[in-house]
């Protein structure tokens, strides 16, 4: 069913879910899994230019080590996208690369961690819902089925 699936995640617990849920996909249908994480700049100011999170070095460094590891374990095919754009284009940029890739599927945590944004539900998830021409997997925050429970992931994933 899928063969490109587009991963985004911004480091937070809720781009690990998602992040979980995209290699589950991956594992049941051999599919290739692109992890995509947007680093957010900051506009105009003194600080123009500056990653928007002061621990965007962490994040970084925590997803690649995330995406090798999964490679490695699952044997699968894996690549880690690290773009930039500006704090309110994040949904735009991933828009975009899932359409440059082709992707089957956009995998996205309901909420992130960004901003403002972390107080409503899911900005970069809502506005991917209005933008993308993908279909968009948002996996919530709580309660979701996981990779052990009956028909895993990928079966939850079809049926939804």
């Amino acid at each position: 069913m899928f063969h490109t699936i587009l991963c985004a995640t911004d480091g937070s617990e809720h781009g690990d879910r998602a992040l979980r849920y995209a290699i589950e996909l991956a594992r049941h249908d051999d599919a290739h899994v692109h992890v995509v994480h947007v680093i957010e700049r900051l506009m105009g100011g003194l600080m123009a230019g500056e990653p928007l999170f002061i621990d965007e070095r962490e994040i970084k460094a925590k997803v690649r080590a995330q995406a090798s590891a999964l490679a490695e374990d699952e044997d699968l095919a894996l690549t880690v996208h690290m773009p930039t754009t500006t704090a309110s284009r994040v949904a735009d940029r991933l828009a975009s690369i899932a359409d440059r890739l082709d992707a089957d599927v956009i995998v996205v945590g309901a909420r992130g961690h960004s901003g403002l944004g972390a107080l409503r539900l899911g900005g970069v998830t809502r506005r991917l819902l209005h933008i993308a021409h993908r279909p968009i997997l948002a996996v919530p925050p709580d309660g979701a089925p996981t990779a052990g429970a009956p028909g895993g992931v990928a079966e939850a994933a079809k049926a939804a």
